[in-house]
């Protein structure tokens, strides 16, 4: 397959994260010269199959599996160097070609103390009985929900800067050195206040010692991705963007405060990449043909009962990086047309409508009660959210296999006519469907491979 000169675009979820986005990724970026991850860390994950094997993908960008493509981890994300080197080691031992890897020196580095803080948190909120009432007024200081992956306290320290290490900072044993020894001071005194009797001090120079280690392996992949990306551009080469977790997510746009600490949406690209954004030519929004989301924080559409249950074995629901059951929902629209709106999505690309085969009947949620008063409006906020009502709209369901489907054509009637209304109500063009998780398993209503460069 050819590549595309000189486009740039970027494949975004638009929902709770967990739409697929790797797969697409995946199955574009041997069209690109560059996939670009631009956010998060490694509390996100990215399932995709390829030949019936499945790569679970957490800090390298999906654009690894193919053998053409440089996988970039833009200066945005934040970077566990255990979890990168293990995920390297598992992809290299499987057969795949890392050597094309690229790691910003100016990512930030996610700390052993960063996930002790994370998981002090969680557990400091979830021991307040004030969290567990009902009233939404208590639920919205209540546990995030997070990985306890450290990615918030990394995020955190980014903002401190005096506090922070990035992935340059392993290379420089010297000021690594200088840095660790008084940022371990203060987080010694920190964590023993957070977590009481039982706190185990860090020990500074083991620490020291072993993140010079991780800067020794990594130093080879370590580059100014600024400067890399805009070289790129001005050769004309393409450069696909990977968004990690989703716009509903994005800490200034999402369901704030049960959001993650990045700009997961594509107003994330130029400040975690420094590739402007007026160079995204187009931008894909993925959306799951039903809702999940994990962790706390409201979900309007959720469902508690045999539907929700059925939805969830049947997609697999089950979170990639912690493997804990996601919460499953009816299709809420309102929100995609919000995210799709954030992100400024050219497209869509509707994932997992196989999963539906066997319902009766469909639910999309079109509109949001809210004392009593309806609105078509979102509610990026957690506590008006968690009051909203959703108001459905009903379509028949279907109960063929659609699997083997590759054309719009070959979708039964009610299938065709479920993508039809997100298409109407969103405003955007659907124009890839996935019928299975393997790269095959995908229609092209009109061809993203064909129209990615125009």
């Amino acid at each position: 397959m050819d590549r595309i000169t000189g486009h740039t675009a970027a494949v975004v979820g638009l929902q709770w994260g967990d739409e697929g986005k790797g797969k697409l990724v995946d199955l574009l970026a041997n069209k690109y010269r560059a996939v670009v991850r631009y956010n998060g860390g490694a509390n996100a994950g990215h399932s995709v199959v390829v030949g019936g094997e499945r790569y679970s993908l957490h800090l390298v960008p999906s654009g690894i599996l193919s053998p053409t493509c440089e996988a970039v981890i833009g200066n945005g994300v934040v970077v566990d160097p255990h979890r990168l080197l293990e995920e390297i080691k598992t992809l290299n031992d499987r057969g795949v070609d890392t050597s094309r890897l690229v790691i910003s020196d100016r990512a930030h580095v996610v700390m052993p103390y960063h996930k002790a803080e994370d998981a002090a948190r969680e557990e400091l909120l979830n021991s307040s009985k004030e969290t567990q009432e009902s009233d939404a007024s208590k639920r919205v200081v209540s546990a995030i929900g997070t990985t306890k992956r450290g990615i918030g306290p990394a995020y955190a320290d980014k903002i401190h800067r005096s506090t922070a290490i990035r992935i340059g900072d392993l290379t420089r044993p010297e000021i690594l050195r200088t840095k660790l020894t008084m940022i371990c001071t203060l987080k010694n005194a920190v964590l023993g206040a957070m977590i009481g009797d039982g706190y185990e001090p860090i020990d500074a120079e083991e620490l020291i010692s072993e993140m010079i280690e991780c800067g020794k392996q990594l130093a080879p992949m370590v580059k100014d991705t600024a400067y890399l990306l805009d070289d790129l551009r001005n050769e004309g080469q393409p450069i696909l963007f990977e968004g990690a977790n989703a716009t509903m997510l994005d800490v200034d746009h999402g369901t704030y405060p049960f959001v993650t600490s990045s700009n997961s949406s594509a107003l994330g690209i130029g400040a975690g990449s420094g590739v402007p954004p007026q160079c995204i030519s187009q931008i894909i929004g993925v959306v799951k043909a039903y809702s999940t989301r994990v962790g706390g924080g409201p979900m309007p559409t959720e469902l508690f009962d045999s539907i929700g249950d059925g939805i969830r074995e049947r997609g697999r629901e089950f979170g990639t990086t912690t493997g804990r059951p996601r919460r499953v929902g009816w299709l809420d629209l309102v929100a995609v047309k919000y995210s799709a709106m954030v992100s400024g999505a050219t497209e869509l690309c509707i994932t997992l409508l196989d999963v539906l085969a066997s319902e009766d009947e469909l639910k999309i949620a079109t509109q949001y009660k809210v004392d009593g008063k309806l609105t078509d409006r979102f509610l990026p906020d957690g506590y008006l959210l968690d009051q909203a009502e959703p108001v459905y709209e009903t379509m028949p369901g279907f109960s063929q296999d659609i699997t083997a489907a590759r054309s719009f054509e070959e979708l039964p009637a009610e299938a065709r006519a479920y993508i039809e209304k997100i298409e109407q109500f969103v405003g955007v063009p659907v124009k890839t469907v996935s019928v299975g998780p393997d790269r095959e398993q995908t229609i092209l209503r009109e061809s993203v491979l064909e129209t990615v460069g125009s």
